[in-house]
């Protein structure tokens, strides 16, 4: 078996680890905590793609980078994190389920009442470092609009097996998923 998956995503070389979902199936392991050359790489391919927009959201934890870079690099706008546990400050917090692929069990996440205040009426670009079966990205939506956001684009790093045929998205590279031998599948 093949022990990773080399790739080069926005002029970086990376060997993703390749982990199991089953005993059949396998997936590159993504993660860019730690990695400040990739995510200052991929947040500036992204920016060159994004959408006009006024705030940016991701969900906790590892969209948490790239968003903060994006915001940064142009010039400090302020980004939303949609958390996966309510915390003491959040007030009117609402609430939306979800179930990703990487995480065992289900979620939630969660926003509150003053930065669904803040996204109502603006351009809203939903970011993240990988999009997979787009249940993260979906519940992102349902956060964006009961807030009063507009959704003005979605973008990822990297989009996971059938992800890359998704119309709606804008991403740097898709990543396939891969067999119980390391191969990859599209």
């Amino acid at each position: 078996m093949k022990k990773s998956y080399k790739m080069n995503i926005a002029g970086c070389e990376r060997a993703l680890p390749l982990c199991p979902l089953n005993e059949d199936l396998y997936i590159g392991a993504f993660v860019i905590f730690g990695d400040p050359e990739l995510t200052t790489a991929a947040a500036k391919a992204l920016i060159e793609r994004a959408p006009e927009h006024d705030y940016i959201i991701t969900a906790e934890a590892k969209g948490i980078p790239l968003a903060h870079e994006m915001a940064r690099l142009m010039g400090n706008r302020k980004y939303f994190i949609a958390r996966k546990k309510a915390k003491l400050y959040m007030q009117e917090v609402f609430e939306v389920d979800v179930r990703s692929i990487t995480t065992d069990g289900d979620q939630k996440l969660y926003l509150d009442r003053a930065d669904a205040d803040e996204m109502k009426g603006k351009r809203i670009l939903i970011v993240d470092d990988v999009i997979s079966t787009g249940k993260s990205l979906a519940a992102l939506e349902h956060l964006v609009k009961e807030a009063g956001g507009n959704i003005v684009g979605k973008m990822a790093i990297l989009a996971e097996g059938d992800a890359r045929n998704r119309d709606d998205l804008i991403y740097l590279e898709p990543l396939p998923i891969f067999d119980k031998d390391g191969n990859p599948i599209w």
